[in-house]
């Protein structure tokens, strides 16, 4: 015996469903007084953002002037506590 066959109505269905679902979602949060947010982050993940911020560590690390330093960790203190 074989699986019925998906028709693209079938998958229109499943659309339109996963749709009013996020839909649904959408406005329970507008109704808790929230609003949608999309960025672009950089990808952490990649060799890329790896070495770009190696290299930003280490131009910080070597300078003979701690004022870049100084100013990291004066904004960087509200995140440590």
């Amino acid at each position: 015996m074989t699986a019925p066959r998906k028709t693209s109505s079938d998958d229109e269905t499943r659309k339109l469903a996963a749709r009013r679902k996020a839909d649904a979602f959408r406005e329970r949060q507008r109704a808790k007084g929230l609003r949608l947010v999309q960025l672009w982050l950089p990808d952490t993940r990649t060799s890329a953002f790896r070495d770009e911020a190696q290299r930003q560590s280490r131009a910080v690390a070597t300078a003979k002037d701690r004022e870049e330093q100084d100013f990291i960790d004066s904004i960087s203190e509200i995140w440590t506590k």
